[in-house]
């Protein structure tokens, strides 16, 4: 399911009705968070930004919505390294590119990088999506 809510604030109400998900405040909040602009951030860089706006959303709110949201397919789960997942607000398929030394996520266009065909997958299993994470690292000076 692509994301099809735009990224303005005002539709966070919107959004989440389309996704089947009851209204809260707090979940307006963290809406807002991830759905003013592209991002790709992690759940206590979302948690900082909604704290700006309403100090009474906990950690464990944010953390349970954007478990939420990404079952609902609104944002993405991207498992940047074994100790960092970021959530992606544009859910539209598409690459990323992470550094490594900077905690940096970008994404890739599709004229930098393009995959063609799909693997041969095992019986009894269909494909869900191709994720591609390119990883880099400043270089040394």
């Amino acid at each position: 399911m692509m994301n099809t809510c735009t990224y303005a604030s005002s539709d966070a109400i919107a959004c989440l009705r389309q996704a089947g998900i009851p209204v809260t405040h707090q979940r307006i909040e963290i809406a807002r968070a991830l759905f003013s602009a592209p991002v790709h951030l992690s759940a206590d860089q979302i948690w900082a930004k909604v704290l700006e706006a309403s100090p009474d959303v906990s950690r464990a709110t944010v953390y349970n919505t954007l478990r939420l949201f990404s079952e609902k397919r609104m944002i993405r789960e991207l498992f940047v390294d074994p100790q960092r997942v970021v959530y992606d607000s544009t859910t539209t398929p598409h690459h990323h590119l992470y550094n490594i030394d900077t905690g940096e996520v970008r994404d890739i266009s599709d004229d930098e990088l393009r995959v063609i065909g799909e693997p041969r997958l095992p019986a009894g299993v269909v494909l869900d999506e191709i994720d591609v994470i390119v990883r880099v690292r400043n270089r040394a000076a």
